[in-house]
């Protein structure tokens, strides 16, 4: 019989998501109707953001930044090492270039002294990521964009919900970018959100999303007209309703399942406190993390094993665990297109050997919570020197 695998993350989708869905494949919409202007306006309220631009993907939404923020050809923008590859990919979409940024060995957010040094008179924005849901240093990282003139892009695929300072995120950089994946805090099957305050910016997205035309269906069925203009080279980016019906539907339990999640971290933490060769990420206590992943360094120096050992072993123990990320100036494509031969980011490298996301997501048990953490001591034990 073939073991029950724990994974690391998990959609809840329950019967008021399945009837909200119902009730907009019964209806006269599926695509470009009201459910996406509600789902806008709800996540806007939400994060407290005057603009949200829905669309198909966090990818999506990140490209759709970048096409606000004007990135072209002649563009340098500083992202960070250690994140999924979309969030670098969305500038080469662009035709930018990514420059990488290093990390904070105790937190694994981008470090902004690295950043610093790595500004040129070609760089035009920042894409800071909120790395397992722990938000960055906005106070620093905003000073730097001003002092610099640098556009400031949040990519908070991982922390919607989560607060710097007492602010949710979506307030605190020129664009946020969010993601609903499955694997995210709510999910609308796919899914993304670009917010701002700028209605420039929010008004040049929605174009991006449709094609770049000057109208979409609503705002010619609104204006009795069936004209219509390509303005700008755009894409098909745009988000269903019976998708924004389930989005809408799941973010009205997001402060319950973001209390889990923290509870879930907390018992981790509590667990794995007087274990030495385990070692969780940072907190800073300026923040309200959103736990998207919770992230273990492990002191190799005390185990007789590396990180992919402990990696089979608890998957053999069915807990799926995960690696996030291999730092992206790693991957072949970069490393063939961007000249990187090595990595200039160490921190972010030497992460990488050591680092494993254990499960948590709100749906998951205390009896799976307990699984876990027993098999986490059970391995490290058969490993210790």
């Amino acid at each position: 019989m073939t073991q029950e695998i724990i994974p690391y993350g998990r959609q809840w989708v329950d019967e008021e998501d399945l009837t909200a869905v119902l009730e907009v494949l019964r209806s006269a919409w599926l695509t470009t109707g009201p459910k996406v202007a509600e789902f806008e306006e709800e996540v806007a309220a939400f994060v407290g953001a005057p603009h949200a631009v829905a669309v198909s993907s966090g990818t999506a939404a990140l490209h759709a930044a970048m096409s606000a923020a004007g990135i072209s050809p002649d563009d340098e923008v500083l992202v960070p090492a250690v994140t999924f590859v979309a969030t670098a990919n969305a500038v080469v979409f662009q035709g930018g270039t990514p420059v990488f940024v290093d990390v904070d060995p105790g937190t694994l957010l981008m470090d902004v002294n690295d950043a610093e040094s790595k500004i040129t008179p070609r760089s035009k924005a920042i894409i800071t990521m909120d790395y397992a849901g722990q938000p960055c240093d906005y106070e620093a990282w905003g000073n730097l964009a001003r002092t610099r003139n640098l556009m400031l892009i949040d990519d908070a695929c991982h922390a919607l919900g989560a607060e710097y300072r007492g602010r949710k995120l979506g307030s605190l950089a020129d664009l946020t970018v969010f993601s609903f994946h499955p694997a995210k805090h709510i999910t609308s099957g796919e899914g993304g959100m670009v917010v701002t305050d700028s209605p420039e910016m929010a008004d040049r997205m929605r174009r991006f999303r449709n094609h770049g035309l000057s109208a979409d269906l609503q705002q010619r069925a609104k204006e009795g007209t069936w004209y219509y203009e390509m303005v700008e080279l755009g894409f098909n980016y745009r988000l269903t309703d019976f998708q924004c019906a389930l989005g809408i539907s799941q973010l009205r339990k997001l402060p319950a399942w973001l209390e889990r999640r923290r509870r879930i971290a907390r018992a981790y933490d509590t667990a794995f406190s007087g274990v030495e060769e385990v070692r969780p990420l940072a907190v800073n206590p300026q923040v309200l993390h959103a736990y998207h992943l919770y992230v273990i360094r492990l002191d190799l120096t005390q185990l007789k094993c590396n990180r992919d050992d402990v990696f089979r072993a608890l998957r053999s123990e069915g807990i799926g665990v995960n690696v996030h990320y291999l730092p992206v100036p790693l991957h072949p494509f970069y490393r063939r297109h961007s000249g990187h031969g090595e990595l200039t980011c160490p921190a972010a490298e030497m992460a990488y050997k050591n680092i494993l996301s254990l499960p948590i997501f709100p749906k998951m048990t205390d009896e799976d919570l307990g699984k876990v953490i027993a098999a986490v001591r059970k391995v490290i034990s058969a490993y210790k020197r």
